[in-house]
């Protein structure tokens, strides 16, 4: 093995990273292609709304299965094919010529990114030590912010200089270009990898959670009789409620309200994507502060509960802004509540999930990304109903609260398992 300057559990860090950014460049790129669509396709708001919220109910409804391949197939094999498949999807976008083929094309777009975050954490069971774990996630997770973020007035640019079709051809590249290095350098264990010195090997193996030995693994029947694993679903579909609206029609709801021009509204559509990358670095950071300090459970709660908390304010204090800096402002905070509750998510996952982590942070995350499909609907129904944006933003707030008392109720040292699943 050989000597390295950098721990390669850092570079491959950086690398999960860079992923996160590209997963959610290819999926926010949407929302910033709104107007050109629309008027393309001959479609509404309401039929817009559809084309987005079919991603989330093809994300959802293959996140369970993706975990499980993950768990069984290994990281490296999973997201190389899954990056090669979301990139093809994300080139095919830019082709399609009606609004069938649209819903068509977007909804195996979510199918194919579906297994993304579940294979991560296998890659962070596999390759990170315990007490490492919240802030790995964290990174992780703030690079999808830091995408989304890039998306909105990069992509806005690129629209009004060479049309929403070449944009998407051009994003759909470069993810072809990452599926094929991943394959090459990337093993799914550090015992694999021909990279790592000895003295990382030895730390890494020493300090991680180790696999149970299982008679059987788990199923999907067993997770659904867990009340652990519904409770964390719950506070899940909360989480994604509010973040949703950031990558799908903050952008239209600034543009609309507040009258400003494309790339601007790109630009202040950002601000509370980069507060969200915040939230999780900070939210990751707590969490293994805590753990260190020899409070496993709390490690977990605090950070989510106080980041629901802050989320609930935040959307609370949206409904009062008059302007599009001071709405950023409060959007900001609220994101950045609800992206602090992250780390403790998939981190609870994989400790309750150890050798099945990727089957259970799946389930969670496909009961988040129903949630986020009803989000998608419900925006532009409840305005088109209310003639008004708040009472959204106020269902945003009572759902924060709602999972505080799910994570009051969530131990991190209960182990899902074929013979304990009431837990």
């Amino acid at each position: 093995m050989k000597k390295t300057l950098i721990p390669m559990r850092f570079v491959l860090l950086f690398c999960t990273f860079l992923m996160s950014v590209l997963l959610y460049v290819d999926r926010a790129s949407i929302s910033a292609a709104k107007n050109d669509i629309c008027a393309d396709l001959h479609i509404g708001i309401t039929e817009f709304g559809w084309i987005m919220a079919v991603f989330t109910l093809g994300y959802a409804l293959f996140q369970t299965p993706s975990g499980k391949l993950a768990d069984k197939a290994g990281p490296r094999v999973v997201i190389t094919f899954i990056v090669a498949a979301w990139s093809f999807l994300t080139s095919l976008t830019g082709l399609v010529r009606s609004y069938s083929s649209m819903l068509l094309v977007r909804f195996l777009f979510g199918g194919a990114e579906a297994g993304a975050f579940p294979a991560l954490s296998k890659v962070v069971f596999n390759w990170f030590p315990h007490k490492e774990r919240g802030i790995a996630q964290g990174i992780n997770f703030s690079g999808s912010r830091i995408g989304a973020a890039f998306a909105m007035p990069l992509v806005a640019w690129m629209i009004t200089t060479s049309g929403w079709r070449n944009t998407f051809l051009v994003i759909g590249l470069i993810g072809f270009i990452y599926s094929a290095l991943w394959y090459l350098l990337f093993r799914n264990k550090p015992e694999d990898s021909g990279f790592i010195s000895n003295e990382e090997m030895t730390y890494i193996t020493g300090n991680r959670q180790q696999e149970e030995k299982a008679e059987r693994r788990l199923s999907f029947i067993n997770l659904m009789a867990s009340s652990t694993v519904w409770k964390l679903m719950i506070q899940y579909i909360c989480s994604n409620f509010t973040f949703y609206f950031t990558i799908t029609w903050m952008y239209t709801y600034i543009l609309d309200r507040f009258g400003l021009g494309a790339v601007e509204t790109g630009l202040y559509a950002s601000v509370p994507l980069i507060a969200g990358a915040a939230g999780n670095w900070f939210g990751g950071i707590l969490v293994d502060y805590i753990f260190r300090k020899g409070n496993w459970k709390l490690s977990r709660r605090i950070p989510a509960v106080a980041g629901f908390i802050v989320s609930a304010s935040g959307m609370i204090l949206v409904t009062f802004a008059d302007s599009p800096a001071i709405s950023v402002l409060y959007m900001s905070l609220a994101v950045f509540g609800a992206d602090m509750t992250l780390s403790p998510s998939w981190a609870f996952c994989i400790d309750a999930g150890k050798q099945d982590a990727g089957l259970v942070s799946g389930t969670m995350n496909m009961a988040g990304n129903l949630g986020a499909f009803i989000t998608i609907i419900t925006f532009p129904y409840v305005f088109t109903l209310t003639k008004s944006y708040e009472p959204f933003f106020l269902i945003c707030a009572a759902l924060s609260i709602v999972a505080v008392f799910m994570w009051l109720a969530l131990d991190p040292k209960t182990v899902i398992s074929p013979n304990n699943t009431f837990s």
